[in-house]
């Protein structure tokens, strides 16, 4: 497939270089898969079906000190308020911005969510 067919999922595949499953975080966080899926419902991280079996899994860099990045939750709800599918939300959170520089995730890992969130809402505008 060239570049410019693309998919979505293929997209991300590329930005993305590690996936964790719901078990595995609920390992890390100490607390049931019901628990993490609840935070999945409550937009604290975006989850994709991936793989084989098609399994839900969440970006290996929404984790951090064994819970959800500082900021992530806020952002999603910005990016998700102006419109923004959990595709597009997930190739805007690993795509490079030489403004900040870098992707908004390392931005939001570096303790750094005033200027995510307000490139987030610059893009809603």
């Amino acid at each position: 497939m060239s570049e410019s067919q693309s998919t979505p999922e293929s997209t991300i595949e590329k930005l993305v270089d590690e996936w964790l499953t719901l078990p595995e975080i609920a390992e890390m966080f100490g607390v049931e898969v019901t628990r993490v899926r609840q935070l999945l419902k409550e937009r604290q991280f975006l989850a994709v079906r991936r793989g084989e079996n098609r399994s839900l899994q969440v970006p290996a860099a929404f984790i951090q000190d064994n819970a959800t990045v500082k900021g992530l939750a806020g952002t999603i709800t910005v990016l998700s308020d102006s419109g923004f599918s959990d595709t597009e939300m997930l190739e805007w959170l690993f795509t490079d911005d030489e403004s900040l520089p870098g992707t908004p995730i390392a931005a939001l890992r570096g303790n750094r969510k005033t200027e995510v969130r307000r490139r987030a809402q610059a893009m809603a505008v």
